[in-house]
């Protein structure tokens, strides 16, 4: 299968990928198109999550790319941003499971694991054997989870016990762990433990209603005297800062999602613009629907240079927390302008899901906002600009 750069890859940042990678994003390429593509609207519309495809995308390597133990091939952070896009592009609801699985669930214990907890649990996520879900927002503390957390972990010998509340957990209604975030009531710091979801006390409530990223299944988690043992606590994980290892690393694969939502929009509004007629001839050949489509392809190529970079400074050990708060708070902005001039670009048909754009749009929002708002991001940088926090 030969290779061919993305139409919305216009300075062929692709050609970046050594021939393993590229061949792993061809198949991943065809699965989505054959197996995702035909039902994701369906499945968006119903709220309903697709687990028919948890186990092929193991097989295809979506949770294994990143991890020592499980890795197919050598492998970079660019590439691995490349298969976020690829999942956004068809599905940012299959991308963000895939993110949940893989950077969150089983970033927090490649993370923060020891050794051990590496050996028993990475490759169990990588396989699809189980499912993860990762438990740090709260109802009443999300961008302040730094200081403003409330779920606690009360140590009594060798065991844990956890009381508290989480909010938006994506996986949740149907993972077999949870990464959960406490503080741990002797020292005040923030501690991860792995928190099987059949524990007595604990309890997951689908969030219903939403108008993004439907297909997620979002959760709300109780916790009331959840007993789990000291092996089960990530054992390198002692203080938010430690946290904020496993974030910095997947808000910048949100940021690649970003680019890739902006992408399928994209994708929908090129191929729209070539079969819709108006005024005799196809809308692609009036000058406001050029204009739509050259600004939306702008704000994809400045993003993709943006992500690329960040990636690389990944691969060179040296990507710091301003680094993924600039991609992600410029990224996730760009994405919510281009979907919303893709979406213009279908008049009326946009709204509907039957033109593959409307999804695309909504979910755009959720993006937008989770993994750090745009708020949060923007003080991180600033903090790095002007040396001054401003957070409160």
């Amino acid at each position: 299968m030969t290779f061919e750069l993305l139409g919305s890859d216009l300075f062929g940042y692709e050609n970046l990928l050594t021939a393993p990678e590229q061949e792993a994003i061809l198949k991943l390429r065809a699965y989505l198109d054959r197996e995702v593509r035909p039902i994701a609207n369906g499945c968006w519309d119903r709220a309903e999550f697709p687990t028919q495809v948890i186990k092929p995308l193991a097989e295809l390597g979506m949770y294994s790319f990143g991890w020592d133990e499980t890795k197919p091939f050598t492998n970079s952070a660019v590439f691995r941003g490349f298969v976020a896009l690829e999942l956004a592009r068809v599905d940012a609801s299959v991308a963000t499971f895939v993110g949940v699985q893989n950077g969150l669930s089983a970033g927090s214990i490649a993370a923060c694991g020891s050794a051990e907890q590496r050996a028993e649990w990475i490759p169990r996520l990588a396989s699809g054997e189980i499912v993860g879900a990762f438990g740090l927002t709260e109802p009443l503390s999300g961008s302040d989870a730094a200081q403003g957390l409330r779920t606690t972990a009360t140590r009594t010998g060798d065991t844990w016990t956890l009381n508290g509340a989480k909010r938006w957990i994506g996986n949740a209604t149907f993972s077999d762990v949870t990464i959960i975030w406490a503080k741990d009531t002797a020292d005040n710091k923030v501690k991860g433990f792995i928190v099987p979801t059949d524990s007595t006390g604990y309890s997951a409530t689908k969030i219903e209603g939403k108008i993004s990223l439907r297909t997620v299944q979002n959760a709300d988690i109780t916790l009331t005297d959840v007993v789990v043992p000291e092996s089960l606590r990530l054992q390198n994980a002692n203080s938010f800062k430690d946290t904020a290892k496993v974030l910095r690393a997947t808000r910048a694969e949100v940021s690649w999602a970003a680019v890739g939502n902006a992408i399928g929009a994209y994708d929908a509004a090129v191929a729209y613009s070539k079969e819709r007629e108006q005024f005799g001839k196809a809308i692609g050949g009036h000058q406001l629907v050029q204009d739509l489509l050259v600004k939306s392809l702008g704000n994809i190529t400045a993003s993709l240079g943006m992500v690329v970079r960040v990636s690389q400074l990944q691969d060179e050990g040296v990507q710091r927390d301003e680094h993924s708060a600039l991609t992600k708070a410029y990224t996730t902005s760009r994405m919510r302008e281009s979907v919303a001039w893709c979406r213009e670009l279908f008049g009326g048909n946009g709204v509907t899901l039957e033109y593959n754009v409307a999804r695309h749009f909504a979910d755009a929002e959720a993006i937008y906002s989770y993994e750090g708002t745009q708020e949060m991001n923007t003080l991180i940088v600033g903090r790095t600009i002007t040396g001054q926090a401003a957070f409160v």
